[in-house]
Parts: C-alpha cells; sequence; structure tokens
C-alpha cells in the first residue's frame, strides 16, 4: 500500500537529514520553529513521494494531491505559495540525497565498465535577447549539435552503460553555457572507475587520453577531420571513420534517451 511507502520514505529522510542534509539546509530552513508549521522532513518526503509513487512533477500538483488524499498525515501543510517558497530553500538537500541513493543502488551493468557522457543545454533564452532569468548561473554559449547560441546552462552527465535501459549516472555538474565540455568533466575522467568511456568529439583530446589510460580507461571518441589533411588521404580513411564513428554513436545513443527522459 502506498501508506508504507510513504512512512518508509518519511523515516528515510528523517535519518538523512540528521545526519547529513540538515548541515546543507539550516540556513534556509525554519525547522526550529516546527510549532505550526509543516517540517523539512515532512516537506522532502512529499516531493520524494509525488515524484517516485504518484508519477507528479509540477510542485501545484503536488500541493493539491497532498492536500486532497493525504491532508490528515500532514495537517499543518502549508499554502501553496509557501510551500513552494520552502522546496525551493531546500534545493542543496536533494543531491545529498541522490548522492545517497547512488552509493546504495545496485547497479546492472555490462560485463564492461562502459562510461557514457554528453551534455544538455538548458536555455533561459534566446541569443539575441538580454540575459534576465538566473544571471548568477547563466551566461551565453554555443550548442554545435543545434548550430544554436543561446542563454543558460549545461547539465554535464557521465553514466554507466546498462543493456536495455538508460545509463545510470555518475556524475552530474551545472554550469555556465559558455564552459566546455572537456574542461568542466576532465578532472572526474582522469579518476573516475571506468574500462571504456565512449565520448563526443568535445572530449577528444590526446593528453586525457593518455591519463585515463594509466588508469585502464580507454578513452573513445568519434574521429575528427584533421586540418591540412590532402584530399586524398581524406578519402583513404573516410570509409572507415565513417563506419568508427557510426559505431561510436550508436553505443553513445542511451545517454541521449536519458537526456530525453531529463526533458
Amino acid at each position: 500500500m502506498q501508506i508504507n511507502n510513504l512512512v518508509k520514505l518519511y523515516f528515510h529522510v528523517c535519518d538523512k537529514y540528521k545526519e547529513q542534509v540538515y548541515f546543507e539546509v539550516q540556513t534556509h530552513s525554519n525547522n526550529n520553529e516546527q510549532v505550526g508549521f509543516i517540517t523539512d522532513e515532512e516537506l522532502i518526503t512529499i516531493y520524494l513521494f509525488c515524484v517516485a509513487y504518484e508519477e507528479k512533477y509540477r510542485i501545484k500538483s503536488m500541493h493539491k494531491y497532498i492536500k486532497n488524499h493525504w491532508h490528515s498525515l500532514f495537517p499543518v501543510l502549508a499554502s501553496y505559495q509557501a510551500f513552494n517558497a520552502r522546496l525551493n530553500n531546500l534545493c542543496d538537500a536533494f543531491p545529498v540525497l541522490l548522492t545517497d541513493f547512488m552509493n546504495r543502488v545496485s547497479i546492472s551493468s555490462d560485463s564492461l565498465k562502459i562510461l557514457l557522457g554528453d551534455s544538455l543545454p538548458v536555455i533561459t533564452c534566446s541569443h539575441k535577447r538580454g540575459d534576465k532569468v538566473a544571471k548568477e548561473l547563466t551566461d551565453k554559449g554555443f550548442c554545435a549539435t543545434k548550430n544554436l547560441h543561446y542563454y543558460g546552462v549545461k547539465i554535464h552527465l557521465l553514466g554507466l552503460r546498462r543493456a536495455s535501459s538508460i545509463p545510470m549516472p555518475q556524475y552530474i555538474k551545472i554550469t555556465p553555457a559558455s564552459v566546455h565540455d572537456l574542461a568542466a568533466s576532465r578532472n572526474i575522467l582522469e579518476t573516475i572507475n571506468a574500462d571504456i568511456s565512449i565520448l563526443d568529439k568535445a572530449y577528444a583530446d590526446a593528453d586525457l587520453a593518455k591519463r585515463m589510460q594509466q588508469n585502464g580507461n580507454t578513452l573513445l571518441t568519434p574521429i575528427k577531420d584533421k586540418k591540412g589533411w590532402a584530399a586524398a588521404l581524406k578519402q583513404t580513411d573516410q570509409a572507415f571513420n565513417d563506419i568508427f564513428n557510426e559505431a561510436v554513436s550508436s553505443i553513445r545513443q542511451p545517454i541521449e534517451s536519458l537526456f530525453n527522459w531529463i526533458n
């Protein structure tokens, strides 16, 4: 029954809140004023319960659902405006809980640890307009895949490939749109545990490949055309390059599915 899931989730959140989460959110929390106020633990539980068990992803839908169906368990549920504001203040709690989840989950992966990675542009507005949204986080960038200049951020993600499923994220980072994919992920790629890392052209770097190889991690990226090559040399290698690049793209396809799921 759903009430069992809700109660188990609440106790888990309470344990994690005392161990780690409190230290991340105490600046923005009014949890010391518990009389007449819904607690941080209850707010986090409501959010995770609605996402995981009820497939509700909009804050307003969550608030309405809890008010209509579970109000007896959350009698001091705040108004929607206060509920939304409190959740925003608790945003630092969710990376902590996500890290804990990823450390606990059993990952069914290929016999080889194949790491897939890419970046996803999050567009806040067109480059033709002034940047007015989350200016402290965003700036102007360029998405080569879409041939698009934009204001926004990038989500950089590395995940373990799994058979017949989307990759299991191992590393997630958000940067301003202008930060290059390689610069955002170089440090983690040099140390992350994997057998093969299959990435796009943006990560093609001889020095990085050498450092990764020293850790037993082979870097594979699509082959770029080299500047200054004679047309005859390009034609000689074209067939191999096309087949290799197609193979790399097909293996990397699940990371695109993961980004579609995030969208």
